[in-house]
């Protein structure tokens, strides 16, 4: 909504333009008029739209949001000349390249027994810029008030972008709108709004809701006059839009507006920047987002809400469903190679779940746009989306504190091309290589997986991602050894180049261990250099296999980065691992006793 209005009164020397500013703001009638009246500003809390208005006698160098053209209804060339001369001459005086609301003044009604309407009709009917009439009179102070009550009114809930005079109908910006407003609304996707959701919307844009006989009148009106507007005594979306055309008819554009900026909207009918992009959320360097429990509710209902066949799986056609609210598809087909899907290729609610974690992670302020599109704020009933979003404390702290409260990370994996990078991020998704192999996407050059591990229900979720071996100062490794290039050249050369004098747990992978072991190319092999560095020793791992790949792995990569304190060495103890697998044990015991608890009380 606009910050401020500013209502600019035109018209013929003499008509009283003057007479009605001063008449509204010392509310008696001026015994003496200036010429001209100086700018008046009416405070917010005195107007009923609680918006500060600005009013200003004809000047040709001042804009305006609105134009009341005053005549006289005593004089009958005044009025004439609204017929016969068009009033786009005085629109001439704005700069702004957009149409601007018209209000018709009739000053003087005092002093004739007939009204000009008949007369005025026509000219209304010819310009759609016009918004009403009004006629009164600055002597008697008739009808003042509702005079600049309708001019703000014109600015604040305009009809231009919502319905076209000449079709008599709403415009498609408009239905647009609209009918998101009804799908986001829809809670069960059934497509009609049964009388809880047409509640809960009431609540939500007017704050009140409606009583059992105003929701039946309601939908006894759309009955008699659109067929299929009520079903199962609920309100489909034929019915909806025709309630919002029948009140923009009326002139009560004021509710559509309210609904619309509820919703979001703003003038031209877009999603707003602040709705979409909340300005509270800031994340600290070293700092990551994550989906907090109540998003995950939340994405889970709309989740159900578009599982229509309740297979746990979101269907092409049911994914299509689901963005409809959406201005454009987020998830391209490549989203079916990172994360869980079924057997057909469709992206499970495991899956779905990993991939908004992962956006959440990489990109947040792309996770509040989308949380925007699918109304989280409206019904979560929060301010803005932003509260969705937690943001994790300095990892300095972690380290500081020897504990993390992160629990999604991200783990980078590098290697020569042909190395078994694809195969190893596949796996996690439990995907063998005959699997990996099938998939009718090619998988990308950055490949990002989420998934939890399957140990135990309290270790986090994971992101994985891929890099080449296309880093800076790669090529210094060739020199540095001075012999022919090798995969294991490669990944010894990043490691030590890069991340021996780093915190961050490293951990060699030796794919592909079903083939036959070569030589590896390199000062050190493979077991030495981990010796020499404090690593683990090298993690044996293969994806081609008949079974799904095994997982113990990612427990391993996943324990290390939630204990980042823990030294190189201990990540070689055995009883490091057995107090590990110890502790999870006994989280995961208890969370399934917890689980059964929330069960019978369900």
């Amino acid at each position: 909504m606009r910050k401020d209005v500013r209502i600019l009164l035109v018209g013929e020397p003499k008509v009283g333009k003057t007479s009605l500013i001063m008449s509204l703001v010392s509310e008696e009638f001026p015994q003496v008029v200036p010429y001209r009246a100086e700018e008046i500003t009416i405070p917010a809390d005195v107007t009923p739209e609680r918006v500060p208005t600005h009013i200003v006698d004809y000047s040709g160098t001042v804009t305006a949001n609105v134009i009341c053209i005053v005549y006289a209804v005593n004089n009958k060339k005044s009025i004439e000349k609204q017929s016969n001369q068009p009033f786009t001459t005085f629109l001439s005086v704005l700069p702004s390249p957009y149409r601007v609301p018209v209000i018709l003044v009739g000053n003087k009604s005092d002093l004739v027994e007939h009204s000009s309407m008949e007369t005025i009709l026509p000219v209304m009917n010819q310009y759609t810029e016009i918004e009403t009439c009004v006629e009164c009179s600055a002597k008697n102070l008739k009808n003042i008030s509702e005079l600049f009550y309708y001019a703000q009114k014109a600015v604040l809930h305009p009809t231009g972008p919502l319905y076209c005079p000449e079709e008599k109908q709403m415009k498609p910006a408009c239905i647009k709108a609209l009918t998101r407003i009804f799908k986001v609304s829809d809670l069960d996707n059934d497509g009609i709004l049964n009388d809880n959701e047409l509640n809960f919307f009431q609540r939500t844009c007017f704050n009140a809701p409606l009583v059992s006989q105003a929701l039946e009148d309601v939908k006894n009106v759309v009955r008699k006059n659109v067929i299929d507007g009520v079903c199962d005594n609920g309100l489909t979306l034929k019915g909806f839009l025709f309630l919002h055309t029948l009140f923009i008819q009326r002139g009560r554009h004021e509710t559509t507006w309210t609904v619309l900026r509820r919703f979001g909207y703003d003038d031209d009918l877009e999603l707003h920047q602040d709705y979409l992009f909340p300005l509270t959320l800031k994340v600290p360097p070293d700092c990551t987002t994550e989906l907090n429990h109540n998003a995950y509710l939340f994405l889970q209902s709309v989740f159900d809400k578009h599982d229509k066949d309740r297979d746990c799986a979101l269907s092409p056609e049911e994914l299509k469903d689901l963005f409809d609210v959406f201005p454009y598809m987020p998830w391209g087909p490549d989203v079916n190679n990172t994360v869980c899907t079924n057997d057909e290729g469709w992206i499970t609610y495991q899956g779905y779940l990993s991939q908004w974690t992962l956006t959440t992670y990489l990109d947040v302020q792309r996770c509040l746009e989308y949380l925007g599109y699918l109304g989280y704020s409206i019904i979560s009933e929060q301010e803005s989306q932003a509260v969705a979003i937690t943001v994790t404390r300095d990892k300095k702290i972690d380290l500081q504190k020897k504990q993390t409260q992160r629990s999604v990370f991200r783990c980078n994996v590098f290697g020569d091309s042909g190395s078994g990078k694809s195969g190893f991020l596949q796996a996690f998704l439990g995907r063998n290589l005959t699997v990996s192999r099938c998939r009718s996407q090619p998988i990308p050059c950055f490949v990002y997986l989420v998934r939890k591990p399957s140990y135990c229900q309290i270790v986090t979720n994971m992101c994985f991602s891929v890099a080449f071996r296309t880093v800076h100062g790669l090529q210094r490794s060739i020199l540095l050894n001075g012999k022919r290039h090798c995969p294991i050249t490669t990944s010894l050369f990043l490691l030590q180049q890069y991340f021996m004098d780093t915190k961050m747990p490293c951990m060699m992978i030796a794919a592909k261990s079903d083939l036959q072991e070569t030589k590896q190319l390199y000062a050190l092999t493979p077991l030495e250099f981990c010796r020499k560095h404090k690593m683990p020793p090298p993690q044996a791992f293969t994806c081609n296999t008949a079974d799904a790949p095994c997982k113990d792995i990612y427990t391993k990569l996943t324990t290390m980065a939630m204990h980042p304190h823990v030294t190189q060495a201990d990540l070689k103890s055995s009883t490091f691992w057995l107090r590990v697998s110890a502790g999870a044990t006994v989280f995961a015991v208890l969370g399934f006793a917890m689980y059964r608890v929330l069960l019978k009380q369900r």
